[in-house]
This record gives structure tokens, C-alpha cells and sequence, in this order.
């Protein structure tokens, strides 16, 4: 982006109060004001923004975050804005640290052009899928809690209530906990113990419930936005649903899959100096979508043959585990991006409908592939990655 022909503004974003600080095109500041938090005060902001004369852009701080509905609103009105980075502990401590020197910082920011991007869009269905990946988050990770706290209490439980229970795997242990009856003498520990352990199995029930219900729905919402991320080899409902939000409503903002990788934290930093030519591991980045790389280069080392084979081939070379991941992370990136920007690059088969439009049970498909309905029902639903069953029950429903 070229430099900026005329005034520029920037924006210091809180919870309740906005700062905005206008600066001509040689970086001298006109004016700085506060509005609130609010409709009524980014509709005043906006309003004073009309006054400055062929403004160029605006500089904001946390578009994803206190100034995700200003950003909304400057963007509605026509405005190029920029998303700028928290002013440096250099700067602040040559300038002080004020809502209207931060505020002038961004705008200066915007007129060097330093660590500025373009903004997520957050009015898009992506934006949606956010909300339900982060609520499924938050759950799964409560259901986690639980089953911790119920084999911690199993620990210290009488024995009558704890040898019962031996050697049962999670999902017995909950059922049965679920459907135990207590009693009702509180005083006898026994009793506090069923009692309190089939409270907690069943929260640990109604949790995953809920957190497979939004997996459903976010698997519909993953279908409508880019059915050829559930595709890439490897990538799953929570997976895809994760690079989405990481990427934003407007992946094309992201010009290069270098710069995909950056953002995932999947491409090295380099560390050289003189005559000394290394790079470092980058440990900035969106962290949930670096996990998300690696979950799909898991997958690929243990089920994809042509990963397979590279693995081989750099362990060969006396190549870590680590840095073989780090590599796959960096390949995977580049596909990933590929596919964001180009959503109909393999538009995927719902096979499900293809099914149902056919007539055909999933008994009945699969007594045909002799396997079981579980594996064709999570096929369906893309829970797993099961490639080369997938390609068999495509094949097998098309002719059929």
C-alpha cells in the first residue's frame, strides 16, 4: 500500500472509552478527541472523521477486540482502515503511555505503514463460526475438568464404591456413575460419594452433549463457507473450523501463503548475523491455528503414505521428530491457503444426501463395504479421516 497523500487517523480502542487522534501527511497532529464506547459515540467519531479534509485511512487498535463494532462501523461508511499493533515498550518509554499518545502513535503507524494489516471481517458467517468454536472450547475443556475431579474422587472413595468401578474405560465409568442411585443418608460417606460422582458424570454427559450439538452445527457452517477444507487430508470439523477463524471472512486479505504461515506461526524466524546464517522457531502467531497444522501433520504421519515416505526420507537424513513436524506444518500451510483462497478447488461430495437420495440405510452400506455404520456415519459427518474407505463408499454409492 502506498503512503498516505493526506490526513490519516488513528484510534486507541477500551472498553469504554475510544480515542481518536487525526495527524496531517508529515505526521504533525491536528486534533485528538474521546468518544465513548458505544453506538452513539462511534457514530460521533465517525461524524468528526467526516469534518477532516481527503482523509486517506484509519488506524485501529484491536479490530477483533474493544474495536470490533467501531471497525464495523468505519468499514460501513466507506473508510479504508488498517489494523496497527500496540505501540513498542521503546516508544512508550520515550512518549509516555496516554489514551491520546497511543492513540497518535496509530496514526503514525498508518503513515510508515509498519506492522499494519488489513482487518478480519467480523460481520461474515466466519464470525459466527467463532462464537460456536469458542463455546465448544470452553465446554470440552469444563468436561475435561470433570472427569479429572471424578477419578480424583474415586481415589479417596470407599471401597465398596470405588471397586466396582475398576478398570472401566471413560465412557463406561460415566454411564454407570450417571445411573447410580445414592441413597439418601448424606452421613455416610459411601453415599456423599455416589451422590457427588454422579453429579459430575452427569455434567460431564450434558457438556459433551452440548459440545457434539455445535459440532454439528459447525460442520454445516464449515460446509457453506468452504466444503474443500473439509477435503485437505487431515482436517477435520474443528480443524477447518479453526483455520477459517484464523484466516477471517476476507482470507484474500492474506496475499501470500508465506504470510498465511507467519500468521499460523508456522514459518521459521530467521536469526543471522554475520557470517552466522540460522533461523529461530517462531513461537508468535495465532497459537490455536499452529495447533491445528499440527493436528493435521499427525494425522498425515500416521495414516497418509506419501507423508509416510517423507518422514522416512528426512529420518534418514537424521532429521528430528520435531523439525520434521515443523516442515510438514510449513507444507500443510501452503495448502491450506491454496484452498482459502480458492474454496472450489475440489468441491466435495455430501454423501450423506447421496445416500438418502439413493434410498440406500447405512446398515445396508455397511454390510456392502463390510465395516461398520459408526465409520460410515463419521465419514458423512467428516469426523475422521479415513481415506481410502472414504474413496470405496463414493465409489460403491455412484454406482449403485
Amino acid at each position: 500500500m502506498s503512503r498516505p497523500t493526506g490526513p490519516v487517523a488513528g484510534v486507541d480502542t477500551h472498553a469504554d472509552t475510544h480515542t481518536l487522534a487525526v495527524v496531517t501527511a508529515q505526521g504533525a497532529v491536528e486534533f485528538t478527541e474521546q468518544f465513548t464506547a458505544d453506538r452513539r459515540g462511534n457514530v460521533a467519531l465517525l461524524r468528526r472523521l467526516a469534518e477532516v479534509e481527503a482523509l486517506d485511512r484509519v488506524g485501529v487498535e484491536g479490530t477483533s477486540s474493544y474495536g470490533a463494532e467501531l471497525t464495523r462501523t468505519l468499514l460501513a461508511a466507506g473508510l479504508t482502515v488498517l489494523e496497527v499493533l500496540r505501540p513498542t515498550r521503546q516508544v512508550r518509554r520515550m512518549d509516555g503511555k496516554s489514551d491520546p499518545v497511543d492513540a497518535i502513535a496509530a496514526a503514525r503507524q498508518v503513515l510508515t505503514g509498519d506492522g499494519t494489516s488489513t482487518p478480519k471481517h467480523t460481520d461474515s458467517p466466519v464470525e459466527a463460526l467463532r462464537y460456536l468454536l469458542t463455546a465448544r472450547r470452553n465446554l470440552v475443556r469444563a468436561a475435561s475438568r470433570m472427569i479429572t475431579a471424578i477419578k480424583s474422587l474415586l481415589v479417596t472413595a470407599p471401597d465398596p464404591v470405588r471397586a466396582p468401578l475398576r478398570g472401566l474405560t471413560d465412557r463406561t465409568l460415566i454411564a454407570r456413575l450417571a445411573a447410580c442411585r445414592p441413597g439418601s443418608d448424606m452421613a455416610d460417606p459411601a453415599t456423599a460419594a455416589k451422590h457427588t460422582l454422579r453429579l459430575l458424570a452427569r455434567d460431564y454427559q450434558r457438556l459433551h452433549a452440548e459440545a457434539d450439538g455445535l459440532e454439528d452445527r459447525m460442520a454445516e457452517l464449515v460446509t457453506s463457507i468452504n466444503p474443500a477444507l473439509l477435503e485437505v487430508f487431515g482436517s477435520g470439523t474443528i480443524t477447518s473450523a479453526q483455520l477459517l477463524v484464523t484466516a477471517g471472512g476476507n482470507p484474500d486479505r492474506i496475499a501470500t501463503e508465506a504470510q498465511f504461515a507467519h500468521l499460523c506461526g508456522a514459518a521459521p524466524i530467521p536469526a543471522s548475523s554475520g557470517k552466522t546464517r540460522r533461523f529461530r522457531l517462531n513461537r508468535g502467531g495465532d497459537r490455536q491455528a499452529n495447533a491445528a497444522l499440527h493436528r493435521i501433520a499427525l494425522v498425515r504421519m500416521n495414516h497418509d503414505p506419501r507423508t509416510r515416505v517423507y518422514v522416512e526420507r528426512r529420518t534418514n537424513e537424521n532429521r528430528s521428530k520435531k523439525e520434521i513436524l515443523r516442515c510438514l506444518k510449513r507444507a500443510i500451510a501452503r495448502e491450506i491457503h491454496h484452498v482459502l483462497l480458492d474454496p472450489d478447488i475440489a468441491a466435495p461430495v455430501d454423501l450423506r444426501a447421496l445416500r438418502i437420495q439413493k434410498g440406500i440405510t447405512l446398515t445396508r452400506a455397511a454390510e456392502a463395504l463390510q465395516t461398520r455404520t459408526a465409520r460410515l456415519s463419521d465419514i458423512e459427518a467428516r469426523r475422521r479421516p479415513l481415506p481410502d474407505l472414504t474413496n470405496r463408499y463414493q465409489q460403491w454409492l455412484t454406482a449403485a
